[in-house]
C-alpha cells in the first residue's frame, strides 16, 4: 500500500518547476540576461527587468520575492498565511506560517504525474561502469514501501531515525522515507567510528537505525554493520536496527535487526547534475538528494573515490554518464592536480557547462587548472560559499549577467535574498570596500537553520549573540574593491579537512584520553591538497618514557577509531609544555602562527606566562619538519 501523495492539484507547482537546478548554474551561457529564463515567477514581480533589479528587490523586498518563489515553486497542500516571522537579535526564525507541505512530494510525486519515466537518481557504483538509473516513478515506490515498512515498525511523526549508509539509491529512498512520514532523519556520515556514530545516535535521542551490510569504496570493504554493533553496546534507546545488503556476504543478524529486501530497476537515459558529495554532508543533502530532486533534475550518486581505480575516475563517469553540470570539492580538484592532465584528456567532456567547487575556498592554482583542463577553458567554473547552518548557496559568482567577470578563488556575488555584512572587532558594520571582517547575514532567508536540536540556547550563543541583530557565520571575509566577497577562512577553531569540518577540541579530547598524554593543543595549517591538515602539540605526563614514533602511531589510531581517519593529525609535535596565558589558556593564536612559520605575526607575547615556551615551540617545529624533510 502506497503512502498517500497529499498534495491537491490547486497547489501543484507550474511546469517550470521542474527545471534543473543546473539552470541557475549555467545562466552565463546565454547571449543577454533574461531573468525569466531561469527564474519564470519574476515575471509577476514589478519593475524587475533585470538580474541587479531582482537581486536588489529580493533584499529590499524580502517577503515579496519569497513569496512569489515558494508560491510557484513548492507544492502547498495548505498555504501559508505569513511569509516571515523573524528577528535575529533573538535568534527567532519563522518562514510561512500556516503552510503545510511535504518535503518528498515535492521532490517525487510531482514529477511523477507528468513525467514517472524521467530518471531521478544515477547511481555511479565503486565498480566502474556498473551504473544503475532510477525513474521517478521507481523512486517513488522505493520510498513509499520503506516508509510503510519504517511505520509498521512503529517509526512515526517526531521520532528520529539514524541513516548509516553509503551513498546509494536506497540511502536516498530513506531520507525521503522519513521525510514522507513526519520523521526526522539523522544521516551521518558512513567513515564515521562507531564512537562517533553512538554519540550522534545518542544525541539524536534515535530509536531507529538504518545501514547495509558493508559499503564499498575505492575497491576496499567497510564492515558497516559490525561498526553498528559495536556502536549499539552504547546506544540503549536504539530498539531496531534495519540492515540492507550492498555486497553479498551475509552478517550476523540479532534480535535487534530487520533485513530489508533489494530493489532493482531497469536502465534509463536522462540529463545529469553531477554533485559528487557523500549524502552524509550537507552538500549531499542539498545538491544529490533535496535540491535536484526537488527541480526534477536527475542526479548522480557517487559512491566511489576521485582516484579509484585510477585519477581518471571523475573524467570517465563524466564522458559516460553525460554530465552537465559537476559539483566537487578543492581537496579532489587539488589532488587530480597532481597527477597532470593526461587522466583528464583521456576522456570527453564536452557535455559539461558548469564546473562548481564547494566545502571550502578554493586555491588560484587549483581553480584555473579546474577552468583550463577539465573545462577546456570553455566552462564557467562556479566557487560557491555556504554552510550546513545556511542549508544552501549564499554566495557565488552566478547568477549574473552572462557578460560578467569570474575572479578565480572568489565566491563573489551574494545570491538571491542574502545580505551579506563585515563587522569589525568592535561590533560595527564595515561598510567601506577592500576590506576584510567577520562575515554576517543582516537579514534572515528560508533556508537558514531554525534551531539545534534539543539545544536552541546553543544556537542563539553561537549564531546571535556574538553580533546582536546579525547571523555570524563564524567565517571571516574580504570585500574588494569591488565589492567582490572572497572567504579568508574560519574565525574560530574549527578545521576544514577535505571539505570535512572537525572541531579541535573534539580530536583533543582523543588525544588527551591517552594516559601518557598530560594535554593537548590543536590547529589546522594549510595544506597543498586537503585545504587544511591536523597539527597536533602533545605534553606528555612527568615519568613517561615511550618512543615519540610508537605513540605518534598511537594517538593517530585513537583519532582514527573514535572520529574518522580524515581527523588524524599529519603531524603530532611533542612539547615540555604549551604556551599559555596567566590565567592558564593555551594560546592557540600564537600555536597557529608556528605552524604557518609566520613568525613576525606573533604579535604581542606579553600576556604569557612563560614567552621561553613560545621559542622551544618554534625549535620543536623546526626540528619537526627538518625531519620530515630527510
Amino acid at each position: 500500500m502506497w503512502l498517500p501523495c497529499g498534495c491537491t492539484s490547486k497547489y501543484v507547482a507550474s511546469s517550470f518547476a521542474r527545471r534543473t537546478l543546473a539552470s541557475y548554474l549555467h545562466v552565463s551561457g546565454r547571449s543577454r540576461c533574461n531573468v525569466a529564463a531561469f527564474m519564470p515567477e519574476a515575471a509577476g514581480l514589478e519593475g524587475v527587468s533585470g538580474r541587479a533589479a531582482l537581486r536588489e528587490l529580493s533584499v529590499s523586498n524580502s517577503e515579496s520575492f519569497w513569496a512569489a518563489v515558494a508560491r510557484h515553486r513548492l507544492c502547498w497542500s495548505t498555504p501559508f498565511h505569513t511569509v516571515q516571522d523573524c528577528d535575529l537579535s533573538r535568534g527567532k526564525i519563522k518562514w510561512f506560517e500556516g503552510g503545510k507541505l511535504n518535503v518528498s512530494v515535492n521532490c517525487l510525486d510531482r514529477h511523477v504525474h507528468t513525467c514517472p519515466e524521467r530518471v531521478a537518481l544515477i547511481w555511479e557504483r565503486d565498480e566502474r561502469g556498473s551504473e544503475m538509473k532510477y525513474t521517478y516513478g521507481e523512486l517513488l515506490e522505493m520510498t513509499c514501501r520503506l516508509g510503510n515498512l519504517l511505520r509498521r515498525h512503529g517509526v512515526k511523526r517526531g521520532d528520529c531515525v539514524t541513516i548509516y549508509m553509503p551513498t546509494c539509491p536506497l540511502a536516498v529512498a530513506s531520507m525521503l522515507a522519513c521525510a514522507r512520514i513526519g520523521a526526522a532523519h539523522n544521516v551521518v556520515f558512513a567513515g564515521f567510528s562507531a564512537d562517533a556514530l553512538a554519540e550522534r545516535i545518542r544525541d539524536a535521542q534515535s530509536s531507529t537505525v538504518i545501514t547495509v551490510n558493508q559499503g564499498v569504496r575505492g575497491g576496499k570493504v567497510t564492515e558497516l554493520k559490525k561498526t553498528v554493533d559495536t556502536a549499539m553496546q552504547s546506544c540503549p534507546t536504539v530498539k531496531q536496527v534495519f540492515v540492507a545488503m550492498r555486497t553479498d556476504n551475509p552478517v550476523t543478524m540479532t534480535a535487534r535487526d530487520i533485513a530489508m529486501e533489494e530493489y532493482v530497476f531497469s536502465y534509463h537515459d536522462g540529463d545529469v547534475f553531477g554533485c559528487v558529495a557523500d549524502i552524509g554532508w550537507i552538500t549531499g543533502h542539498s545538491y544529490v538528494v533535496y535540491g535536484p530532486l526537488a527541480n526534477g533534475a536527475t542526479t548522480v550518486l557517487f559512491e566511489s573515490t576521485p582516484i579509484y581505480p585510477d585519477p581518471g575516475r571523475y573524467w570517465d563517469m563524466v564522458e559516460r554518464l553525460k554530465i552537465n553540470q559537476f559539483y566537487g570539492a578543492p581537496t579532489a580538484i587539488r589532488l587530480l592536480l597532481k597527477y597532470g592532465d593526461q587522466w583528464v584528456n583521456k576522456y570527453d567532456r564536452s557535455t559539461l557547462k558548469t564546473l562548481g567547487s564547494v566545502g571550502e575556498p578554493i586555491n588560484t592554482e587549483a581553480w584555473e587548472w579546474y577552468h583550463r583542463v577539465v573545462g577546456d577553458g570553455r566552462c564557467p567554473v562556479v566557487d560557491t560559499w555556504w554552510q550546513t547552518e545556511t542549508g544552501g548557496i549564499c554566495i557565488a559568482p552566478r547568477p549574473s549577467d552572462p557578460d560578467a567577470e569570474i575572479v578565480p578563488g572568489m565566491a563573489m556575488r551574494p545570491f538571491f535574498g542574502i545580505n551579506p555584512v563585515l563587522m569589525d572587532t568592535e561590533g560595527e558594520v564595515l561598510t567601506s570596500n577592500n576590506t576584510s571582517g567577520a562575515l554576517c547575514m543582516a537579514q534572515p532567508w528560508p533556508g537558514m537553520a531554525r534551531t539545534i536540536h534539543n539545544n536552541h540556547q546553543r544556537f542563539i550563543d553561537t549564531y546571535f549573540q556574538p553580533y546582536p541583530g546579525y547571523f555570524f557565520t563564524g567565517d571571516g571575509a574580504y570585500r574588494s574593491e569591488e565589492g567582490y566577497y572572497q572567504i579568508t577562512g574560519r574565525l574560530d577553531d574549527v578545521i576544514n579537512v577535505s571539505g570535512h569540518r572537525i572541531g579541535t577540541a573534539e580530536i583533543e579530547d582523543v588525544v588527551n584520553q591517552c594516559p601518557a598524554v598530560a594535554e593537548s593543543a590543536v590547529v589546522g595549517y594549510t595544506h597543498s591538497i586537503k585545504g587544511q591538515g591536523v597539527y597536533a602539540f602533545v605534553v606528555l605526563k612527568k615519568g613517561i618514557d615511550v618512543q615519540e614514533a610508537d605513540l605518534s602511531r598511537q594517538l593517530n589510531g585513537m583519532v582514527s577509531e573514535k572520529i574518522a581517519k580524515y581527523a588524524s593529525p599529519d603531524f603530532i609535535q611533542f612539547a615540555k609544555r604549551l604556551p599559555k596565558t596567566r590565567s592558564g589558556k593555551i594560546m592557540r593564536r600564537v600555536l597557529r602562527k608556528v605552524v604557518e612559520s609566520d613568525l613576525e605575526g606573533l604579535g604581542d607575547l606579553s600576556t604569557l606566562d612563560d614567552p621561553a615556551a613560545v621559542q622551544e615551540i618554534i625549535q620543536g617545529h623546526e626540528k619537526l619538519l627538518s625531519k620530515n624533510r630527510s
